[in-house]
């Protein structure tokens, strides 16, 4: 028996996991949950009738139930609309005996005649979830559909009789019995008022046990059922709504409308606000003698066209300019030979356009004369006509804008600095000869 309340006691664990899981992702806001905006809390009280039977699990070990009087009250915790957590107590009388034959003029196998349990109390843990609701597109409800499932302890003392007609006798002569229930129920709900609601419902209880009418017959375990009918009291101002009976999904369809609402007069402001600026800023930028300055701002309209005007758009006064006289460039001797070395010294990677170290001397001096001299410089790159054309244009290319930005990085004025590529097509010797591609793969320097 052990093992078995162990193991519905796992079942309940699995099955609350989810609902606690359900409450903690509770969306925060109004529409959702309002912090104290709603009622939250209730008690309820019933009565009705106790019936050792169950619909989904049939009668107990005897043939005939009995229906007894039975109570019981509830308080109760709203999470979200449609999920409660419901503290339940159940107390009354559970009576049956064997009058109904089953077909049979001989009981089948039956030792005791009757039996009449005090249910002296009954507590239970429940999660209450709201199925359905009536007037889905209202805002408040009035109806509710909901089903209800937990855990809870039973305390009971059975008394049992093995003839018709004998006095009932204690089932333990020690006490009463506790025994693990799994309660299941469905209800329907009424909101009568702000202050109180009718509850009715129906509750399926299944005990871990099979003492519950003193009699332990079949393998089947004990249970019971309790129909009742009560009131349900919200506690807090009654100016503050149920949550249980707000319906979210109206809630927020209404704030919805209203934030659109909103949003469309803020359009609209925003549009004629617009229309406002963009007429301003059309007198701003109306300039009608096309100087140059907003005619808002113009004190001298009428500007002729091409006027080179100032701030207030009046034409500056003109001032004759004359060009300066062209500087004559006279190139040395000392400047041919420093290019003349850069030249027979400058060396690429083998099919690249990479410089090699050993040509950073003569490159540097070309620089700085072209810094110091004011120079202009044209790089020709060549090839020989070994390979694709194309290819070679492109290498010869490379190798000419290698060689000028090795000379702006060391200072000179790339304005100055003109590469150009022009692959096989400049050979100044045979390319027939290993001599004549060496000298035809080169860049020219030319300085004016």
């Amino acid at each position: 028996m052990k093992n078995t309340s162990f193991f519905r006691a796992a079942c309940m664990l699995a099955f609350f996991t989810p609902l606690c899981s359900i409450a903690q992702t509770t969306v925060t806001g109004p529409i959702f949950t309002d912090g104290p905006g709603y009622r939250r809390w209730s008690v309820g009280v019933n009565g009705g009738l106790l019936a050792a039977v169950a619909p989904t699990g049939g009668s107990n070990d005897f043939t005939k139930w009995k229906a007894q009087v039975g109570y019981g009250a509830y308080v109760k915790w709203q999470i979200l609309h449609s999920l409660g957590i419901r503290a339940d107590y159940v107390g009354g009388k559970l009576a049956g005996n064997n009058d109904r034959k089953l077909g049979n003029e001989k009981e089948p196998n039956r030792s005791l005649d009757q039996f009449e349990t005090k249910l002296k109390w009954s507590g239970s843990l429940n999660a209450v979830v709201n199925v359905a609701t009536i007037n889905w597109m209202y805002r408040k409800n009035a109806i509710q559909i909901y089903l209800s499932g937990g855990a809870g302890l039973a305390n009971y003392s059975p008394k049992i009789s093995a003839t018709p007609g004998d006095n009932l006798v204690d089932y333990k002569k020690n006490g009463s019995i506790t025994e693990f229930y799994v309660p299941i129920g469905a209800g329907l709900k009424f909101k009568l008022s702000e202050a109180v609601n009718l509850d009715l419902g129906y509750t399926m209880h299944y005990l871990d046990g099979d003492n519950l009418d003193g009699f332990n017959y079949g393998p089947n375990k004990d249970k019971y059922s309790y129909g009742y009918a009560g009131l349900e009291f919200p506690l807090g101002p009654r100016n503050k709504a149920q949550l249980n009976w707000q319906n979210p999904a109206k809630v927020m369809y209404d704030e919805l409308a209203t934030q659109k609402a909103n949003l469309q007069r803020e359009l609209e402001t925003s549009h004629a606000e617009n229309v406002r600026l963009s007429a301003d800023v059309n007198k701003l930028l109306a300039d009608a003698d096309g100087d140059g300055v907003s005619d808002y701002f113009d004190k001298c309209p009428g500007t002729a066209s091409g006027s080179k005007v100032d701030g207030s758009g009046c034409e500056l006064p003109k001032v004759e300019t004359k060009p300066p006289a062209p500087t004559q460039v006279i190139i040395t001797d000392e400047d041919r030979r420093i290019v003349k070395n850069a030249i027979q010294n400058l060396e690429f990677e083998t099919g690249k356009s990479s410089i090699k170290p050993s040509s950073y001397a003569s490159l540097d001096r070309l620089a700085e004369m072209l810094k110091t001299r004011g120079f202009s410089l044209k790089l020709g790159g060549h090839t020989d006509n070994v390979g694709n054309a194309t290819k070679n244009m492109a290498l010869s290319k490379d190798r000419a804008e290698s060689v000028k930005q090795y000379l702006v990085n060391q200072g000179a004025n790339p304005s100055r600095i003109e590469a150009v590529g022009y692959g096989s097509t400049q050979p100044i010797a045979s390319n027939k000869t290993k001599a004549g591609k060496q000298k035809n793969r080169r860049v020219e320097f030319t300085i004016y």
